[in-house]
């Protein structure tokens, strides 16, 4: 049994020790293989992952094929909420986008759990209205921002996911999950690396200068941020 103080998933430390260990006899260590597709749509969800050092997103496919990344899962949360919610699949599809590590649980569990424990229940429901926030600012900032802005708090985003300055995705994929050409994310990426606060080669991002890149994001990343802190008492990253 992995002890608490060594997990790093952020909900699962979050919890109280007793509920921990309730749930920890249960959780299975994982490595997840990048493009690895945890759920496809409309179909039953049967486990929850809490990703540590994965990176998971959670990505809306048209009849058309074209893809927009909706949800950004790291360490901070977990996938699987419409075990406790009740809906029982998503309409998309889960995908694990950046290889590492995950702690699975199976859906009986975390129900039968979420209902009797006060602590992991209001846990969860708060990393939901977070979820929300985050969905919300970001349907609004891919409407109003610019994409140099956007690309800026999508790569903050996945560094707070991994806490790894050096990002393998490729600008195609990055366009794929802005639901952006890939002509425009060449444009801004080049403009961020001129700037010096980002390096890419083929196949590879690295963050060079975190801060300056936070004052190129938009707004959404901070207020992102100062709501998981608000509810959760801890950024994403």
């Amino acid at each position: 049994m992995l002890h608490q103080n060594l997990v790093e998933n952020r909900l699962l430390r979050a919890l109280p020790s007793s509920d921990y260990k309730n749930l920890a006899p249960h959780l299975t260590s994982l490595d997840l293989s990048a493009g690895t597709i945890l759920y496809e749509p409309r179909q039953k969800i049967n486990s929850a992952y809490f990703p540590c050092s994965a990176m998971i997103s959670i990505v809306s496919i048209l009849e058309n094929g074209a893809t927009t990344e909706i949800g950004l899962i790291g360490r901070e949360g977990m996938i699987g909420l419409p075990i406790i919610l009740g809906g029982q699949h998503y309409i998309n599809q889960v995908i694990v986008q950046i290889s590492g590590t995950a702690l699975r649980l199976e859906g009986s569990i975390l129900e039968q759990e979420f209902h009797r424990s006060h602590s992991l229940s209001r846990l969860l429901l708060l990393y939901i209205q977070a979820r929300l926030t985050q969905v919300s600012q970001t349907a609004a900032c891919n409407a109003q921002h610019k994409i140099q802005q956007r690309l800026a708090r999508w790569l903050l985003s996945v560094y707070d996911c991994t806490l790894s300055p050096e990002i393998p995705l490729t600008q195609e994929f990055i366009a794929n999950m802005l639901g952006t050409r890939r002509s425009g994310v060449t444009i801004a990426a080049n403009i961020l690396q001129e700037a010096e606060l980002i390096r890419y080669s083929r196949g590879k991002i690295t963050i060079l200068n975190h801060k300056e890149l936070e004052e190129t994001a938009c707004e959404c990343y901070r207020l992102i941020q100062d709501e998981f802190i608000r509810l959760l008492d801890t950024k994403r990253g």
